[in-house]
């Protein structure tokens, strides 16, 4: 008799030609990923090809009740390291019945500022570093704290290895390789500040990619905490007091920054960065207040400034890029649960598109 896991684990590669679509969007709140299959056949490795789909947008706080259709547009497609062989993950935004992206839809905007020629030109590249904290089932408690309890300060965790300093490493680990299964350019993982606290970086990758990137990480990620019992916050401060919050600095350079005489070109971004300070606030995710306070490696929430291997400065500059004349800078600022279509494109636009006279 054929256990569960067994069927879980069916290769139907010799039986059917038909493969399985999981189509993954954003819901109503802003971070809540969705997501339901369905079985095709034929090509799964264009997204212009696949159909589109719809779901209830009233049950995702994105449709009232009664004209609740929403559709979804695939844009991405990714390999499943749940199900694996033939079978996919798909990246969709969504619109309206009439094809306009509802309020919600932050990739549609975001790929409008990608694909103009200002900014195609300069191809832009990120790397996003996710924190996230991993808490107990049920308790919404740090994995590794004792219950109702704090361990020893802050200290020995970042980077940490044994026992009593790295929790969740499993976890951590097998997201690295379904990351790396699934075609996302996930280029490394590390232990936090914060016991129970992990962070995976994605990039470089070049404008949309970004985004789409990090959403289907973090979905992945879901997923196997979902298999665990083990819950994932994004929240930018899920602990009070004298713990590291949770950002998601957003590191990014453009084809003139990467090229001899770049450092000028980047303190000009910087620059326009910091004249447009608050509107990229308000952009980079709930909560970060708690979190952006000038301790705990943050700039204070409403102070702007930006300095060389600096991380309590908004923008921090590499001693490489520094020392070469050229590279990269990082924007400290965006909270965990920021959105990467937001907070790329912002920047993108901020640097390249927007006139500061």
């Amino acid at each position: 008799m054929a256990q569960l896991s067994d069927l879980i684990n069916l290769d139907l590669s010799d039986s059917t030609p038909k493969f399985i679509a999981e189509y993954l969007w954003i819901g109503g709140s802003g971070m809540d990923i969705r997501s339901k299959a369905r079985t095709l056949s034929g090509p799964n490795d264009d997204p212009t090809i696949l159909p589109k789909w719809n779901y209830d947008g009233s049950s995702t706080g994105q449709a009232p009740g009664e004209d609740s259709e929403v559709i979804l547009y695939p844009q991405a497609i990714f390999k499943d390291p749940f199900r694996r062989g033939k079978h996919i993950l798909v990246m969709c935004d969504a619109y309206t019945p009439a094809g306009e992206p509802i309020p919600t839809n932050k990739r549609c905007a975001a790929a409008k500022i990608f694909s103009s020629p200002e900014v195609e030109k300069e191809v832009p590249w990120y790397g996003i570093e996710q924190e996230y904290t991993l808490l107990q089932k049920d308790i919404n408690w740090p994995l590794g704290w004792p219950q109702g309890g704090f361990p020893g300060p802050q200290g020995p965790y970042y980077c940490g290895i044994g026992a009593e300093k790295a929790f969740g490493r499993d976890i951590v680990d097998a997201h690295y390789k379904a990351c790396l299964y699934a075609g996302i350019n996930i280029s490394g993982i590390n232990g936090e500040v914060m016991p129970g606290q992990w962070e995976f970086q994605v990039g470089p990758s070049v404008g949309i990619s970004a985004g789409d990137e990090l959403w289907v990480a973090r979905y992945i990620l879901e997923r196997i905490t979902e298999i665990a019992g083990v819950v994932v916050s994004f929240d930018p401060k899920p602990i009070p007091g004298d713990w590291n919050g949770a950002g998601a600095h957003t590191n990014y350079s453009t084809k003139s920054m990467r090229e001899e005489g770049g450092y000028e070109v980047i303190k000009k971004a910087i620059e326009k960065l910091g004249l447009r300070h608050k509107e990229h606030i308000a952009a980079y995710g709930e909560g970060n207040e708690r979190r952006l306070t000038g301790h705990h490696e943050t700039a204070d929430i409403n102070t702007f400034l930006w300095g060389v291997a600096n991380r309590g400065a908004s923008i921090r500059v590499g001693r490489d890029t520094e020392k070469e004349g050229k590279g990269y800078f990082e924007d400290r600022r965006p909270a965990s649960n920021m959105d990467p279509y937001v907070v790329t494109s912002m920047i993108a636009e901020t640097t390249l598109l927007w006139n500061k006279s």
